[in-house]
């Protein structure tokens, strides 16, 4: 139905993520959002509509692919997208229907009488220009198993990306393959096996594969294995210009972000550094060529999963300094909000309620003082679906016909 209500005109619409923004008491009795100083936020919020987004279900703890997907207007149960795919497209890998896409990560491990055990599963967090050099040398070494071409983008620190590329179109549930990371230091790394036939198939690939790369990285001094996570299909789905007549873009850093974006269809913007002041100047210099505009800000949550509420506090106080710069922009819509909840006390995401303002000519205000869990409470959006949130600034944009006679 919203699709048949899309109207087009020349609105600039602004959707920006502060990734895990949501939390609870951690100080005080206040939140990251309540502890921070955070004036231009705050000024805002008074002129602006607040609530509180639900990123899947009630209790429902999402993944950031779930969240996002959300916001971006997609039913994250109808589209279960795989890490492995958004892993991918983010680092620049095109992938096609005949693929399996895997998130992988270096790691240190020893061989105990016979047995592989994980010692790091993270390879001490390798420098990115390591893992470059280390990505070199398996794809150099390793092009094709078994009839399978292979193919490896290298990511931040100790992330990498892995294709599979098959000779002809997969079935579907041939992604169907458990994760290799067993979670622990000391633990034996899973073996890779397939749920279903199809996926047997794959799997029977992924342990050559691993047993190719344990060769190949034997006389590093950390990264010498894989653990391999997230197996994926490429899903089909509309992309976000068919779906809401948006010509859309993306600025983030993490190639995760990237992928999400990429795989509804937004244009991703390439550009130099990874603060939130070079993300907001790469944001400027694309402000005329499209309708909407995602912006991602990856360090609140990782702040939140550290445990490390000042960090997240810090991160938040760093965006409320910038903010006027995005406000020059005159957005027609801008939202503010996260993909979900990363709290610093629970070390995790969690299944709270997301804060989201919502600023245009068009809301009512005065409700609420301040971007907090608290003061979004008291807003005028209440609590809603997330998936609903791109129905809001259509409207808000004036973007929506009128629904019937």
């Amino acid at each position: 139905m919203l699709e048949a209500l899309v109207q087009k005109n020349n609105t600039k619409l602004l959707l920006i993520v502060l990734d895990g923004i949501g939390g609870l008491p951690v100080k005080d009795g206040k939140t990251e959002l309540e502890l921070a100083s955070t004036p231009n936020l705050d000024s805002l919020a008074k002129r602006s509509a607040l609530g509180l987004h639900i990123p899947v279900d009630y209790g429902i703890t999402p993944g950031s692919g779930p969240g996002h997907l959300g916001i971006f207007g997609y039913d994250p149960l109808k589209y279960q997208i795989g890490r492995g795919i958004l892993e991918a497209l983010g680092l620049g890998l095109e992938v096609r229907s005949t693929d399996i896409a895997i998130r992988a990560n270096y790691a240190t491990v020893e061989r105990l009488n016979g047995r592989l055990v994980v010692k790091d599963r993270r390879a001490g967090r390798i420098p990115t220009e390591e893992n470059r050099r280390i990505t070199s040398k398996l794809s150099e070494k390793i092009k094709e198993i078994d009839g399978v071409k292979v193919f490896f983008a290298p990511g931040m620190e100790h992330r990498v990306a892995i294709l599979l590329r098959f000779p002809e179109e997969l079935p579907e549930g041939s992604d169907r393959i458990k994760d290799t990371d067993p979670q622990k230091e000391g633990l034996e790394p899973i073996e890779p096996r397939g749920e279903t036939e199809a996926s047997e198939r794959v799997a029977k690939v992924v342990r050559r594969l691993l047993e190719r790369v344990e060769e190949v990285l034997k006389d590093e001094e950390r990264a010498n294995y894989m653990l391999l996570r997230g197996f994926s299909q490429k899903p089909k789905m509309e992309s976000f210009e068919e779906r809401f007549g948006l010509k859309a873009c993306a600025i983030a850093v993490y190639p995760m972000y990237k992928g999400l974006a990429s795989l509804v269809g937004m244009d991703l913007i390439s550009f130099e550094g990874q603060s939130i002041e070079d993300e907001i100047k790469a944001l400027k210099e694309v402000w005329k060529d499209y309708d909407f505009f995602f912006l991602h800000i990856k360090k609140t949550d990782s702040y939140g999963e550290d445990g490390n509420y000042k960090g997240k506090v810090k991160v938040i106080e760093e965006f409320d300094k910038n903010l006027s710069q995005i406000l020059e922009l005159k957005p027609d819509v801008l939202v503010i909000t996260g993909d979900h909840s990363t709290p610093s006390v629970l070390k995790g995401h969690s299944w709270h309620p997301v804060p989201v303002l919502l600023h245009s000519p068009y809301v009512l205000g005065g409700t609420s003082q301040r971007f907090t869990e608290r003061e979004c409470l008291k807003g005028e959006l209440g609590i809603f679906p997330a998936k609903k949130l791109i129905n809001l600034m259509l409207a808000h944009s004036l973007r929506l016909a009128k629904f019937g006679a």
